[in-house]
């Protein structure tokens, strides 16, 4: 079961949760694949939603990439959320750490799934530790990059439909990673 850690309003309205827990079990709008710009669901947390969500997904993606490309960091992809609780899921590109440009790439990821979901009319959003696994982006780095982005998507946009960001962290080391920057960020 999914638990809040840390929770608080940001001064747009929204509510920004740090959560632990999975996020293939989360119940949100819309949940945030940490994709390859290919859209091959083979490990990490890309396998894991794909596994629980079922072929369909990897079937809409494989429709995806016939018709738009590939994926980049600013732009997402979307598909529906097979046997998911999320009715879709927004399938980010991030960096690969080494490749140059990282923190803005990452920045984009953020932003952009964001701008997905208030396209898709969703009113609450999950996201992993997008870049921290397999791609080897430092965790404290995007803690911060990913804190930053959010309120920066939020504070220069007029009110969207997104009213809640729930970043959903299964690992304990991530969790401390993380919570540390957060009451860095937050003063707490």
């Amino acid at each position: 079961m999914n638990s809040v850690l840390v929770e608080r309003k940001l001064s747009t309205g929204q509510t920004l949760q740090i959560i632990q827990g999975d996020i293939t079990l989360d119940e949100v709008d819309a949940i945030v694949n940490a994709a390859n710009e290919h859209l091959q669901h083979g490990g990490g947390v890309a396998w894991a939603i794909a596994r629980r969500g079922g072929d369909v997904i990897q079937e809409e993606s494989d429709k995806w990439i016939q018709q738009h490309g590939l994926v980049s960091h600013a732009h997402p992809a979307w598909t529906l959320g097979g046997a998911l609780p999320a009715k879709y899921i927004i399938h980010a590109v991030g960096p690969a750490w080494g490749d140059g440009g990282e923190d803005d790439k990452l920045a984009d990821a953020i932003i952009g799934s964001l701008r997905v979901a208030d396209e898709l009319k969703c009113s609450s959003i999950s996201m992993p530790a997008i870049s921290t696994g397999i791609f080897g982006f430092p965790k404290d780095r995007a803690a911060g990059i990913i804190f930053k982005s959010i309120e920066k998507y939020f504070s220069n946009l007029p009110p969207q439909t997104l009213k809640t960001v729930r970043i959903v962290l299964l690992d304990d080391a991530t969790i401390i990673v993380f919570l540390e920057k957060w009451n860095m960020v937050n003063g707490s």
